[in-house]
């Protein structure tokens, strides 16, 4: 990375200078996706986590922002931090080496940078060059968040206003995806240069953000349609359940096996209340010969570890429990006593009967 323009640096000064730009690099995406989550739990929005990848990072935030002005917020910290992690660096690399020279003799100013300064130039410059590149307008980039919070504000309508900034969004990543192309043929593209491999990353970043782009309204279209719907009316009345004392062979020959269930609710003995769930995956944690002498409560996962919902509940919060957990059925409760099962594959179909998309 620094090379060619240091040939006189040894090998593992290059080496190690590379390495502390990229642990500072990430770092640095670490320090843009925290100021959207920071903003994000101040406008009362859970963040699950924040992920690390090949493009940068990204915010986990459970769900939509409430208004276009949390919205325009949460979207615009982070490249704003980028920006301002970028021109300090950059000014304090220019003002050690020099401003009024750096500027008139850009190159020879790089090559005869220290280590420390060159180190604090590229990350500056890398800073900027995040910062501007999550301002294009195409969702679900920052900058076409922060497009689709003035379409909101607009129209009021947080559906349109996804669907007019997905369409704004695969269009400019089609344009990626074509100017990559061509760039693998020769041509020369401004900013982005030429040659087989920028056109080939170029394209590779339109595919992924147009892939995004059409799975962040599906997102949206999802909670919109299970929005104001009572877990009630979606999920499973009458489901499979067993009693506490009740052993993991009769569970196996008298449940499992009679039903395509995944997760079996376990009740007190004699009683409505919900007591705990076993899954086949615990089914699978015991032995052939002991499942005659193994009771049930033995290897459920009790009540108190479980994220149960309850039949008023909104079936959009109870998909964000769902996918936040990443479990496939969530008891529904009402009083301490079960009521019903909401699983993924009932909301699925419901989402099948009432979604223009084809979700399946």
């Amino acid at each position: 990375m620094f090379g060619d323009s240091h040939p006189d640096w040894g090998f593992a000064l290059q080496w190690g200078i590379a390495a502390l730009a990229a642990l500072l690099f990430f770092a640095s995406v670490l320090v843009h996706e925290l100021a959207h989550s920071v903003i994000a739990k101040a406008r009362g929005i859970p963040v699950r986590s924040i992920v690390l990848h090949l493009f940068g990072g990204v915010s986990n935030i459970q769900r939509e922002p409430e208004s276009p002005s949390s919205e325009f917020l949460i979207a615009i910290v982070g490249p704003a931090s980028s920006l301002v992690i970028g021109a300090v660096l950059v000014g304090a690399a220019l003002m050690f080496a020099g401003s009024s020279g750096a500027l008139a003799r850009p190159m020879e100013t790089f090559n005869s940078l220290s280590p420390v300064l060159t180190l604090l130039l590229w990350l500056g410059s890398v800073n900027v060059t995040v910062g501007l590149f999550n301002l294009i307008p195409g969702f679900p980039l920052d900058g076409g968040r922060i497009v689709r919070s003035l379409f909101w504000a607009i129209t009021e309508n947080l559906r349109r206003a996804t669907r007019w900034a997905s369409w704004i969004g695969q269009g400019i990543a089609w344009l990626m995806i074509l100017a990559g192309i061509a760039m693998t043929f020769g041509a020369r593209i401004p900013f982005f240069g030429t040659g087989l491999g920028n056109g080939l990353w170029l394209a590779f970043i339109g595919w992924f953000l147009t892939s995004a782009s059409t799975q962040s309204y599906r997102q949206v279209v999802i909670q919109d349609i299970l929005e104001d719907v009572p877990v009630a009316r979606i999920m499973l009345t009458d489901p499979p359940t067993c009693l506490a004392d009740c052993s993991v062979s009769r569970l196996v020959h008298n449940h499992i096996m009679q039903s395509d269930d995944q997760s079996f609710p376990i009740l007190d003995n004699g009683t409505r209340r919900l007591a705990g769930l076993v899954t086949l995956d615990d089914v699978r944690q015991v032995s052939r010969d002991t499942r005659d002498t193994t009771q049930v409560a033995d290897i459920m996962t009790p009540v108190d570890h479980l994220v149960v919902v309850g039949p008023d509940d909104d079936a959009a919060e109870a998909m964000t429990k769902l996918t936040g957990r990443d479990v496939r059925q969530l008891p529904v409760v009402h009083t301490g006593e079960l009521v019903g099962l909401l699983r993924r594959r009932d909301i699925v179909k419901w989402l099948q009967l009432h979604s223009e998309l084809g979700l399946g």
